[in-house]
């Protein structure tokens, strides 16, 4: 089964609901890349009136996660994902529309091949870079996925 926008954001509501409060949507998947749009508004913004780090921590972390799921459901094998760790950086006020776009499906075919040979957990770092409307860069994350077959 393929993996589109809609399916992903009926698995965020089900599964995900704070983030779909939020406004947290796929707009488009494909194997390389992943994006992920939300909008400033009331119930996702900071004392300052913009958008909160969280939510933006979302959004971003879905533009990644999403192609690791969809990979590892094309293996169709049990496989496991898991964040390890992230980085991030903040450059400017996160307000009106935000897209979040990674572009490093590439990355995860390799990993995932590798665990499937050996049977051991793989590690692999994925970006994912906010941009508003006028195509500014609000703010970037990169983060650490491990995958291993589940035993």
């Amino acid at each position: 089964m393929k993996m589109t926008p809609a399916k992903l954001n009926s698995f965020l509501m089900l599964k995900l609901p704070s983030a779909w409060l939020c406004g947290v949507r796929v707009k488009q998947i494909n194997s390389r890349s992943c994006e992920v749009g939300v909008k400033h508004r009331w119930i996702n913004q900071n004392p300052f009136k913009s958008m909160y780090f969280a939510v933006q921590a979302m959004a971003a972390e879905l533009s990644t996660g999403a192609l690791v799921m969809s990979k590892i459901q094309q293996e169709n094998k049990k496989i496991s994902m898991l964040v390890a760790q992230n980085k991030s950086t903040f450059s400017k006020k996160a307000t009106g529309t935000i897209t979040f776009t990674s572009e490093d499906g590439d990355k995860i075919t390799q990993a995932i091949k590798k665990t499937l040979d050996t049977g051991e957990g793989e590690t692999f770092w994925m970006k994912s870079v906010g941009r508003n409307e006028e195509g500014g860069e609000v703010s970037s994350f990169d983060f650490e996925w491990t995958v291993r077959v589940k035993k």
